[in-house]
């Protein structure tokens, strides 16, 4: 049964002395925005809870390096998979068979909790065949946006040495060039994110009530 009241919910969590979502497209310092607010990414904060879905033991889609448990190396890996995903045969889908198109949706939306959570994107046919260029959208009910602090955030900024050399230092110095680095954190702030649960995608993926459970149990977790 699919989610029977809409949902909207408020994630609130504090840093302190943390860096709760560097930016690799400046040294990965927190995220700002031209206020000077902190930002932590809709991304991010999907991505946390993923993990703490996959660590009470539910099956995840997008599993991080770190997390992940099958061996798959990507994402197009998984959902072929025979063991672990759907097989080959749930994405060879000629593009007038739509009817397939939506048997390999729900299958996935069953067998992956992120999947009918937060939707997923397969696109993977490629080649001359009549699958080339087929995609399988699926729009998830539940969707959160980016975190921001409720004031600007202060940003210390440490430059660190490592305790090993990676490579042979050059010159006088015994400390070579890639042991030198910098570390930041915010000092101490307070985020928000705003977020919402939606029945009429629910019925789409078979998002229900127990998911939306599972929901709020972990984004509890995230707020301590």
């Amino acid at each position: 049964m699919s989610l029977q009241n809409k949902i909207d919910f408020a994630l609130i969590f504090s840093v302190n002395n943390a860096n709760p979502n560097g930016d690799p497209l400046n040294g990965n310092r927190p995220r700002t925005d031209y206020d000077g607010f902190g930002e932590v990414s809709d991304v991010c904060l999907k991505r946390k809870i993923r993990d703490r879905l996959q660590d009470s033991g539910e099956s995840i889609f997008v599993q991080s390096d770190e997390k992940k448990i099958d061996g798959m190396p990507n994402l197009k890996s998984r959902a072929e998979s025979d063991e672990h995903g759907l097989g080959r045969e749930a994405f060879k889908i000629d593009k007038k068979k739509l009817e397939k198109k939506s048997k390999t949706a729900k299958l996935a939306c069953d067998k992956w909790l992120d999947v009918r959570a937060f939707g997923q994107l397969f696109a993977f046919g490629k080649g001359e065949d009549d699958a080339a260029g087929v995609s399988i959208p699926i729009r998830g009910p539940v969707s959160i946006q980016s975190a921001f602090s409720v004031e600007p955030v202060s940003i210390t900024s440490l430059q660190i040495v490592k305790s090993v050399n990676a490579e042979e230092a050059k010159g006088k110095s015994d400390i070579s060039s890639d042991r030198m680095g910098m570390k930041h954190r915010v000092d101490k702030a307070v985020y928000v994110a705003f977020g919402g649960m939606t029945p009429q995608l629910s019925e789409r993926t078979g998002f229900s009530d127990e998911d939306a459970e599972k929901i709020k149990h972990v984004l509890s977790l995230l707020s301590r």
